[in-house]
């Protein structure tokens, strides 16, 4: 017998929408038909849905140990279930101690042991003086290496610091021999640091002042810098967060060419410009910053055109009260987005510039998953994969409220936006992690997530 039946809804598998049931058993998706006859523990009734794969987000800060009071497992978590995600793998940063060793990598895991609603991995870090905590690291299962071209900010002896050109170009090579990815926020730090010195200077310190201070050509220049490394030291790369069609373009140029690279964007990019930076203040802050209406533009040309291989969320929250100062050079950088990603890619993908969900979904779970070692249990609705999947309703939208929101803190730049669509269930291996018409999470949630690399 079926541990779980999901019925009459409209399944997005990988090339195609087909109506379709689901049969779970173990966890696992066991049977894929027209209709599916016999018993189940659990039926669910998906008429009037779409049955998407749940997103694997491949870039989410939560933060602990030692700043859960920012963001934790427990709500960072729900509030990607929440938003149909399944599977997320964290940064380094901005816990205390980052994730530059197995001993602060162990604090991380203790920290999420039973806490997470979904299942989810570890980025471990690339900084100055820990090149020997890189194979240790990657035995103990971390999928790849983060490091920083710029300035991550923060303050302390133990914050997470940028890999100067010595630590990258040696790093590189290891990292190359261990087989794993380097991912790169890409932003050159001379031009940054110059640019934000002099606006500082003359006292302009307002939104466009700081979008100024990192222009696309300083993540352009960085980009060319990491490329030719990667050519040198064979290291595959993954630029994160990329902002402008330029880099894109460039990026996927080295990939035409050979070098193992992989480019991701994130939907602040695609939904929110400059203008909406400005009006809403430091809530939109984020580094490479919001970009023109006309990049935007650029951007989702390039999406619609299959050159960007990822979409994650960077889902990087901090208490209000630090988004609140009139300094934008000051105030935390970082869009609180967790909840939102699949649902903003689908109503703005979708439903207005009518991409292919399949499309869409090739960027949120099956590349990211594809890339950092998770398929195929997940990424994709196939038989034998895991049941993890985003029930959605594409003919009901609504207008995301603050008191929607499960992260810790009840802030972001999407609320009071009009949704097109809905996730009205997310399932974990099976598992209801999550339900819209629900107050609280199901009882089998704190059961649902599982440490990757123990359990793939």
């Amino acid at each position: 017998m079926l541990d779980l039946k999901i019925t009459g809804g409209l399944v997005v598998l990988r090339h195609e929408v087909r109506r379709l049931d689901i049969g779970v058993a173990d966890g696992r998706i066991v049977r894929l038909a027209e209709h599916i006859t016999g018993e189940a523990s659990r039926h669910f009734d998906a008429r009037g849905l779409h049955v998407l794969p749940g997103m694997v987000d491949a870039h989410v800060h939560l933060n602990e140990p030692r700043m859960g009071h920012w963001e934790g497992f427990e709500s960072g978590s729900k509030a990607l279930a929440a938003g149909g995600c399944t599977s997320f793998l964290d940064m380094p940063l901005n816990g205390l101690p980052p994730t530059v060793s197995v001993a602060a990598m162990s604090q991380k895991l203790r920290a999420a042991a039973n806490r997470s609603s979904v299942d989810y991995a570890l980025w471990g870090g690339l900084v100055p003086g820990n090149l020997k905590e890189l194979e240790p690291l990657a035995a103990a299962g971390v999928i790849g290496f983060k490091a920083f071209m710029s300035e991550p900010g923060g303050e302390g002896e133990e914050r997470f610091r940028r890999a100067d050109y010595a630590t990258l170009r040696e790093g590189m090579k290891r990292i190359a021999r261990l087989n794993r990815v380097l991912a790169l926020h890409a932003e050159d730090e001379s031009m940054v640091a110059s640019l934000a010195g002099h606006s500082i200077r003359e006292g302009r310190t307002g939104a466009r002042d700081y979008a100024a201070s990192r222009p696309i050509s300083a993540e352009r220049t960085a980009v060319r810098q990491a490329l030719e490394m990667a050519r040198e030291t064979g290291c595959a790369l993954h630029f994160v967060h990329i902002s402008s069609a330029e880099s894109v373009r460039i990026i996927r140029k080295a990939k035409d060419r050979g070098l193992d690279v992989t480019v991701e964007t994130c939907p602040h990019y695609l939904v929110l410009t400059e203008d909406d930076m400005e009006r809403m203040g430091p809530v939109a802050k984020c580094a490479p910053p919001l970009r023109s209406a006309e990049d935007q533009m650029k951007l989702w040309q390039a999406v619609a055109d299959g050159k960007i291989d990822i979409i994650a969320s960077d889902h990087s929250p901090s208490p209000l009260e630090l988004k609140q100062s009139s300094n934008f050079f000051q105030a935390w950088g970082g869009i609180a987005g967790a909840q939102s990603s699949l649902e903003l890619m689908v109503d703005e993908g979708h439903l207005k510039r009518g991409l292919p969900l399949p499309l869409l979904c090739r960027m949120l779970s099956l590349n990211p998953a594809v890339r950092f070692g998770l398929h195929p249990r997940k990424g994709e609705i196939a038989v034998g994969a895991d049941a993890d999947l985003a029930l959605a309703d594409l003919q009901r939208g609504y207008t995301l409220e603050s008191g929607h929101l499960k992260q810790r803190h009840a802030y972001s730049p999407y609320v009071g936006r009009r949704f097109g669509c809905r996730v009205s269930a997310t399932f974990v291996r099976g598992r209801q992690a999550y339900r819209a018409d629900t107050q609280s999470m199901a009882e089998d949630a704190a059961e649902a997530g599982a440490w990757l690399r123990h359990s793939t």
